[in-house]
């Protein structure tokens, strides 16, 4: 398997923005609308970065969100809880919430329930010993990061905010104004996506040289063996 192929992943309407780097800077990135996670698991990519939970909490909240919302500051809301792993396979909103709040405490917001199915989707292809390979990672830390821990200021669907974003991309190595990709409607992919999923690439090799962050970082497993980390 070639160890020069990496693979950002953020959720689209659509199903994924995936976006393929060799990691160098003189490279052309790649950018595909995929229909699931299986996809990018097949392909030779040596390290996989996915903006979605991985690990579900049975006991007490996962302590990566919390230590995540701090070094992002402002874009803290971005940051979500993860609920238990009964919550998320539960499909109606208020048991779900019922569940979670008799396990963890707590309830969550519609937001965070619209994204169980793809929450589902990782943890029904991912085992522990896949996150050799693939690794949760969050676009906003990896931004704070790529911005010397500095916190952005100003929201990703902003002008100013993308803006910001693909300056910081370019500067920290990412040949964003490379990137290829065929034309899909922004129904099935929106600007920020494609701005996230690469965001999640540059993780992925920051990953892969041992210049990430990690929060925490000592790691905690959940029921099923799986690391539950933030990567960036």
């Amino acid at each position: 398997m070639p160890e020069n192929l990496f693979v950002g992943l953020d959720g689209c309407k659509a199903g994924w923005v995936m976006v393929s780097w060799s990691g160098d800077s003189d490279a052309t990135p790649r950018a595909n609308i995929i229909d699931d996670i299986a996809t990018a698991l097949d392909s030779n990519a040596s390290h996989i970065g996915v903006d979605m939970p991985i690990g579900f909490p049975s006991g007490k909240a996962r302590s990566c969100e919390a230590l995540a919302r701090r070094y992002i500051g402002p874009r803290r809301s971005s940051v979500f809880p993860v609920p238990c792993r009964d919550a998320v396979m539960t499909d109606d909103y208020r048991d779900a919430c019922e569940i979670n709040a008799r396990i963890l405490g707590t309830k969550f917001s519609k937001q965070a329930f619209m994204l169980f199915p793809k929450m589902r989707e990782v943890d029904a292809a991912i085992e522990p010993q896949t996150q050799s390979r693939m690794f949760e990672v969050h676009p906003e830390v990896a931004f704070c990061a790529l911005n010397d821990g500095r916190p952005l200021h100003h929201a990703k669907k902003t002008s100013d905010g993308a803006a910001l974003r693909r300056t910081l991309l370019t500067a920290g190595g990412f040949p964003l104004a490379r990137l290829q990709h065929p034309q899909w409607k922004k129904s099935q992919a929106a600007d920020d996506d494609i701005l996230d999923a690469c965001a999640c690439c540059w993780s992925a090799r920051r990953i892969a040289t041992g210049d990430h962050l990690t929060f925490p970082a000592i790691p905690e497993f959940d029921a099923r063996g799986l690391r539950m980390e933030i990567n960036a």
